[in-house]
């Protein structure tokens, strides 16, 4: 039986607790997590202490500065990357070229610069970057993906996806460091690069030319000002968190209270910054058309993400040259305005949707109708777990390794590169106002990554 990789993990906020817990308990003997890095020494030594307490040896904390150093000495295999978007090219080059591959939290990167370093040390190396899509494997969405595949809807010629945040997890992404676009190229590649894989995978797409347009039209100042908002509660104070719909009290959770209040003295970062700050530099409400070649043709994609909506979910439809599939999913109906609610990701933390007071539960419906023929409905398998019941799966084919799938939902480091670079022509497209090819980025040896299926 082989030994248990060895591990280091870079990024240690809220993401990483899933990867920690995954080789602290079900994928033990898969793993040993043997490094653990990140710029706050408080927040690093809690996942420590969380690994250790499970029975395993404490990892080393390392500054991410020494995660070379850390890899050599301690012979590290893998090194998972779970930071904020803008140092994921850095970190990743760095496990690569340490001896170690990478496995990493999406975005792959955040700029061109970013996607060409790390595909030129793939192919310098000959390591592999495994970036982690959690959401191709919700049964829903690979149910979507299979109907595809089966042909019923026959070649793909459009598909219309829209995403809508609502006002609890669109909101928080305005009180943390993904406000900066410089530190996470805005939601079009933080959060939209999940939206972006899921299409190319659906439809085996590759993107081509990519049209943005969009704003920052609810969230900062000047539009609370316009809309005659008063004076804002100051942070930190459970006064705000109780009457204050915008307002994230961190004491009042102990689990962000232990990892981010407790830790502010380390590096003096925020969690819990007000959403109507000066300052955001992100937008709040974008659209997209992107064109993409799919087999047997070309594909219009119409994309469109609000990050201030009542409810939370996604449409998607697909058109076909044989019929259209559309897949209808509420991951949360309601955010109610009730003393002690969590500000959480319900797709992440299902269980805090359905335990919530008033909160519909989670619903998707997936139909398929050919042409001259009636609507028929998919049925679903039932997931458990986060991300719909994608977060087991993929755990298992990072830590395990993927066994036969004939959906082949384990993305490489190129299919980061297919997904990462709509946000980023969709970014120039913003400034610029003209329509972006994605072929003039300036990508290096990744755009083999970009070739016609």
């Amino acid at each position: 039986m082989p030994s248990p990789r060895r591990y280091a993990l870079v990024g240690a906020g809220s993401r990483a607790r899933m990867y920690v817990d995954a080789l602290a308990g079900p994928h033990a003997a898969d793993g040993e997590l043997v490094a653990l890095a990140d710029t706050n020494p408080g927040r690093a030594a809690l996942h420590a202490r969380r690994y250790e307490a499970a029975g395993h040896r404490a990892p080393e904390t390392v500054d991410p500065a020494d995660l070379a150093g850390a890899c050599r000495r301690l012979g590290v295999e893998r090194v998972v990357v779970t930071t904020p978007d803008h140092t994921h090219a850095d970190l990743v080059v760095t496990a690569l070229e340490a001896g170690a591959d990478a496995v990493v939290e999406k975005p792959l990167t955040t700029t061109p610069e970013g996607v060409r370093r790390i595909a030129e040390a793939v192919e310098r190396t000959g390591r592999d970057v495994l970036v982690t899509f959690n959401y191709r494997y919700a049964p829903r969405n690979s149910a979507l993906r299979q109907v595809i595949a089966d042909g019923d809807v026959g070649t793909v010629t459009s598909v219309h996806f829209e995403w809508v945040l609502d006002t609890a997890h669109g909101a928080d992404y305005f009180r943390r460091w993904h406000r900066h676009k410089e530190n996470s190229g805005g939601l079009l590649v933080h959060k939209s690069s999940h939206h972006f894989d899921l299409v190319n995978w659906w439809t085996q797409g590759v993107p081509e030319r990519v049209y943005a347009s969009g704003g920052l039209r609810f969230y900062g100042a000047a539009n609370a000002a316009a809309r005659g908002l008063g004076p804002r509660p100051p942070r930190g104070t459970s006064e705000a968190g109780r009457t204050d719909a915008f307002s994230l009290d961190l004491a009042a959770d102990p689990a962000l209270r232990e990892l981010y209040l407790d830790n502010e003295r380390h590096d003096g970062y925020l969690r819990d910054r007000d959403v109507f700050d000066e300052g955001i530099t992100i937008e709040d409400n974008l659209a997209l058309v992107v064109d993409s070649a799919v087999p047997g043709g070309t594909a219009t994609l119409s994309y469109a993400l609000n990050a201030h909506s009542p409810w939370e979910g996604y449409v998607v439809a697909v058109n076909g040259t044989r019929g259209r599939a559309e897949l209808t999913v509420v991951e949360r109906g309601e955010v109610p305005l009730t003393e002690g609610r969590r500000q959480v990701d319900p797709s992440m933390h299902p269980e805090d949707v359905a335990a919530g007071a008033g909160l519909r539960p989670v619903s998707e419906r997936l139909l398929v109708q050919r042409h001259f023929e009636p609507a028929r409905e998919v049925p679903i398998p039932a997931g458990e777990g986060g991300h719909g019941g994608g977060d087991a799966l993929l755990l298992r084919d990072v830590f395990t390794g993927a066994g036969p799938d004939p959906l082949r939902r384990t993305a490489s480091w190129r299919d980061g590169v297919r997904s990462v670079v709509v946000g980023i022509a969709a970014n120039c497209s913003l400034e610029t106002g003209r329509a972006v090819r994605v072929d003039d980025l300036d990508l290096g040896p990744a755009a083999a990554a970009l070739a016609r299926p």
